[in-house]
């Protein structure tokens, strides 16, 4: 399905070292809370800052990617993210744990940053985020199976993170090392103004929301799978390597489908059934309950964000949106372990995931318009017609023309551009003579001579 050699595997290698830590949230956050001797709310309390200091460098740096440099940007971030979290996981002390935790959380913001800006730029920005979220999902799920088989050491995952980044260090040198030197098209220079901001607006602000109520529950996850679904350790890391397994066979799925669909019907009633997962997962008494939920969650979740972010990228082609879509997913995603923990401890488990499935419902609506707003619809067969005459596949197979000349079924549909007339061209009578063109093409051997 995808292609080695065309796959851009320095961002992948991006997008996964920064996106692994909100994918380690539940076991970060839960052995917090047991290896640091902290309570559940600051455990989640430590997990919200490390995911904030990662929206605050996507906020800082959306725009100065070209400025300063992928490759010099990406290796800076994944420098800090490879001190932080190995600082963290190195000791014992809270106070050095969250400080390393809040400088891996910026280097982990920056090295996505890079990654999303740069996904932006690709031809099929919705390929390459399904392999960045493939690689994550699938690195994830091999660190829940391991970690719980090392001993129930805090700093386990945290390593892991920090040994990630280190790995996609030498990959950074296939980006690009400073702002282009090639002319920049009309309005898209570094003080162009954003794209459709309305609609850029709503999605960030609905995103935000999307990621607050799954990070909500993704942060207590493993709380729900001890406490209340009666799990142990290394059953809870199984289930938890299930889902993302799952999450794999989402991703591929997403993948394969690419544009078919459309954009807004996988991320409306994706939200939709997303929202019901939820509601089961936290509702779980025992474990197939849970196990039940927490799958058929993570094999969803990740196709309806592949889908967020080809939405986010499509919207500027410079990838501003994407950058602050995602940091808005990032300020969600840092609030939701707090949000979570507070729900529960105030509610218990099963009115939070009653409260965060309603509010996914709300935001499934607006997400869903700007899709259908900015997204325009898929081609199916048929659908691709001259004005007033017969679809264009039927006009090529008359004619002979190359397949190429006519749109793919399922590619996005192309807008219409007016092409300007010269003024000072050739008038029609002058070029055939006093005759117009249909006289002269009737009249036998008349022409101009």
């Amino acid at each position: 399905m995808f292609a080695p050699r065309t796959a851009p595997w320095p961002l992948v290698a991006l997008f996964t070292a920064g996106y692994l830590p909100p994918y380690l949230l539940p076991t970060t956050v839960g052995r917090l809370d047991t290896g640091l001797a902290l309570t559940t709310t600051q455990a989640g309390a430590v997990g919200s800052a490390l995911l904030l200091s990662s929206a605050t460098a996507g906020l800082l740096l959306a725009s100065r990617v070209q400025r300063i440099g992928a490759r010099t940007l990406a290796r800076f971030g994944l420098v800090l993210a490879a001190l932080g979290y190995g600082a963290a996981s190195l000791t014992t002390a809270v106070p050095a744990v969250v400080a390393g935790a809040v400088l891996g959380g910026f280097g982990s913001g920056t090295a996505t940053t890079v990654a999303a800006t740069r996904i932006a730029a690709e031809q099929d920005p919705h390929r390459a985020s399904t392999l960045g979220l493939l690689s994550v999902s699938a690195l994830a799920g091999a660190v829940y199976l391991t970690v719980p088989q090392l001993g129930r050491a805090h700093g386990l995952p945290l390593a892991a993170i920090a040994l990630t980044a280190l790995a996609a260090w030498p990959l950074t040198g296939r980006l690009p090392g400073g702002t282009a030197t090639s002319p920049a098209a009309p309005g898209t220079g570094t003080t162009a103004p954003l794209p459709r901001r309305r609609s850029g607006l709503v999605l960030a602000a609905t995103v935000l929301c999307w990621s607050l109520a799954q990070n909500s529950l993704w942060g207590v996850s493993g709380r729900i799978g001890l406490t209340q679904a009666q799990l142990g350790d290394a059953a809870l890391g199984v289930v938890l390597a299930a889902a993302l397994g799952a999450g794999l066979v989402g991703v591929l799925v997403a993948g394969a489908l690419g544009p078919r669909l459309g954009r807004a019907m996988p991320i409306g009633a994706g939200t939709v059934v997303i929202a019901g997962c939820i509601v089961l997962t936290a509702s779980a008494t025992t474990p197939t309950a849970f196990a039940a939920g927490e799958i058929a969650w993570n094999t969803l979740y990740p196709v309806v964000l592949s889908y967020l972010i080809g939405l986010a990228a499509s919207l500027d082609p410079r990838g501003r949106w994407a950058v602050l879509v995602g940091s808005a997913s990032s300020l969600g995603t840092a609030a939701g372990p707090l949000t979570g923990t507070a729900l529960s401890a105030q509610a218990g488990y099963p009115v939070m995931g009653l409260v965060l499935g309603a509010g996914l419902l709300l935001v499934a609506a607006p997400m869903t318009a700007v899709a259908l707003h900015t997204g325009g619809r898929p081609l199916l067969p048929g659908a691709i017609r001259r004005r007033g005459g017969a679809p264009a596949a039927l006009v090529a197979a008359a004619t002979g023309t190359p397949s190429g000349a006519v749109p793919e079924v399922g590619a996005a549909e192309q807008p219409v551009v007016e092409i300007p007339v010269d003024a000072q061209a050739v008038p029609l009578r002058r070029a055939y003579g006093t005759a117009g063109p249909r006289q002269a093409a009737a009249a036998p051997g008349s022409g101009t001579g």
